[in-house]
């Protein structure tokens, strides 16, 4: 396949995309035990290979022509828009409910940073707010952001894949986190767990969960 795929070959931007949300990455998740590092360090991967293919060399693109005999004048660096034939159209089609789903991640989770900052401040135990509708919004709001840019959006190989992954390294992290709060907070933190979900809101609190607090934005 000769044919030139738009969007591609704009390394310049991948450079850029790629250390923008690998710093916001490691600024904001500040790792610090290996476990923390190894889960960070997939996520960068994630990442890097998201929009090396966005902006870079389509690979999603190269693989469905070469093995599944895939030829469509609408070419596209999107793997969907290809798929279904839709062109620049179905570009626009998967990226609004990808970058909605992004900007919901990205809201959860520096709302619950915020919260947790302010509890670790005050050297108090955080139940309330988003913390009180699931025991992680952070690591929530970072699977709903990377679902959304990574599958939805601009599903890869890679992403695809390096997904549930991320989801299960975030679990493991999370239970050994929770295990050190059990050592600190004993059975205060017992009862928190059997009252808050770890991930997923129970029915109606995901209204609650995806509702800013107001003046919530810009505070420490």
């Amino acid at each position: 396949m000769d044919q030139r795929i738009p969007h591609s070959e704009a390394w310049g931007l991948v450079v850029i995309m790629a250390l923008v949300g690998s710093w916001l990455l490691y600024r904001y998740f500040a790792p610090k035990t290996w476990r923390e590092w190894a889960s960070a360090g997939i996520v960068q991967a994630f990442i890097i290979a998201l929009y090396a293919e966005m902006y870079g060399f389509p690979l999603s693109i190269y693989l469905a022509v070469r093995f599944f005999g895939l030829y469509t004048p609408n070419l596209n660096a999107s793997l969907w828009s290809t798929l279904f034939g839709l062109g620049e159209l179905g570009m626009v089609i998967f990226m609004i409910p990808g970058y909605i789903l992004l900007f919901i991640g990205i809201g959860i989770f520096a709302q619950g940073w915020r919260e947790l900052y302010r509890a670790r401040r005050e050297k108090r135990l955080v139940t309330d707010g988003l913390y009180g509708v699931v025991r992680h919004p952070q690591y929530l709001g970072l699977f709903i952001a990377l679902f959304g840019e990574g599958v939805v959006h601009w599903p890869t190989p890679f992403s695809v894949i390096l997904f549930p992954v991320i989801v299960f390294a975030y679990r493991h992290l999370a239970q050994k986190e929770e295990q050190r709060m059990v050592e600190q907070f004993g059975d205060e933190y017992r009862a928190y767990q059997r009252r808050v979900p770890m991930f997923i809101p129970r029915g109606d609190q995901w209204r609650q969960l995806l509702r800013v607090p107001e003046g919530a934005v810009g505070k420490d």
